[in-house]
């Protein structure tokens, strides 16, 4: 007997745990005692153990918001919200701050940036207290003013969050690449980089003028260039680089003239050795034409004898004068 009443009251025990489970008797009072009677129904609490959702989680969160001032939030609400996969503690800590900072943020919004992805309490808290935005995030941008000298600057941007803006707008990153693209537009704007190191302020008003904010997650309250340093001289740089390549292209056209220079030069010696060719044929005439006129008669031997001394005395006269050779032996001497 004493094992059968053991076990019956291990049943008993069973059973009542079960039931305290499925009906959390102490929520249900705990609902009544902080929001009334009807706020949270032992029914709903049992509907939460069925669909597998936390009742402690949606009872505190019901009750925060009510003692919040925002009674009109259900547990129905919550536990949509719960099952569609978002995180309900961060939707009530983020509508009670809303609340106390007078930001409209409704239910229905902050349900969507939940579940969009985003940190709904890290937005709100955003929004009332701004945080600080390093462009670029490491290192610091280049740009070339209209003198050609390059200036290296890093800006700090202050924003906050834009609650409306949250669904379907921009990170910080497009943030920080709007801000980089205005900086470097307004850097290369200016006559001179002196001109940019003595003011920097116009260049946060260059860039909050163009409203880099639109479409985007955030509202840019200010644009601070935290430093600026002077780089390399680009344009000189660039000067230096162009003259080497129009002395290379120059180089290569000298070539080129010269190239054909020798071609043609080539071209003249061919085409002289051709003409002297033909002279030396020419000249080959010659005796052949003495011999012919010997036999035909119009030529005699006396006629030949003063031929050979005009040449002689040419070439004496031109080796006299430095403008040929010296006579030989073999030259006929011009008699008196």
């Amino acid at each position: 007997m004493p094992v059968v009443q053991l076990f019956m009251l291990g049943v008993i025990i069973f059973i009542v745990l079960t039931i305290l489970y499925f009906v959390p008797i102490g929520m249900w009072i705990q609902g009544i005692v902080s929001l009334g009677l009807g706020r949270i129904r032992i029914i709903d609490l049992i509907r939460m153990r069925l669909r597998k959702i936390s009742p402690r989680l949606v009872t505190d969160g019901v009750i925060n918001l009510h003692k919040a001032g925002l009674p009109h939030i259900s547990t129905d609400m919550l536990e949509t919200h719960y099952l569609a996969g978002g995180n309900v503690l961060n939707i009530v800590s983020a509508l009670i701050a809303a609340d106390k900072a007078n930001i409209q943020l409704p239910f229905e919004t902050a349900t969507a940036i939940d579940l969009a992805g985003r940190d709904v309490k890290e937005a709100v808290q955003t929004s009332v207290y701004p945080k600080v935005i390093d462009a670029p995030v490491k290192g610091t941008l280049a740009a070339v003013a209209k003198d050609g000298i390059e200036v290296k600057a890093r800006a700090r941007v202050t924003v906050r969050t834009n609650i409306p803006g949250l669904v379907g707008g921009a990170t910080d990153d497009t943030v920080i690449a709007r801000v980089g693209e205005g900086i470097v537009s307004a850097i290369g704007s200016s006559q001179t980089y002196s001109a940019v190191l003595e003011n920097p302020d116009a260049i946060s008003r260059a860039v909050l003028d163009k409203g880099l904010d639109a479409g985007t997650a955030f509202e840019i309250l200010s644009i601070d260039i935290a430093d600026l340093d002077v780089g390399k001289n680009i344009g000189a740089s660039l000067q230096a680089d162009q003259a080497e390549a129009d002395l290379r292209v120059a180089q290569a056209k000298a070539e080129t003239r010269r190239a054909m220079a020798v071609a043609e030069e080539q071209e003249m010696t061919a085409r002289t050795q051709e003409m002297q060719a033909k002279v030396v044929e020419a000249e080959a005439e010659v005796p052949k034409a003495m011999a012919q006129a010997f036999r035909d008669g119009n030529m005699g031997i006396m006629d030949y004898y003063k031929m050979e001394n005009i040449k002689s005395d040419t070439t004496m006269r031109d080796a006299i004068a430095g403008t040929g050779s010296e006579p030989s032996d073999d030259d006929p001497v011009e008699e008196n």
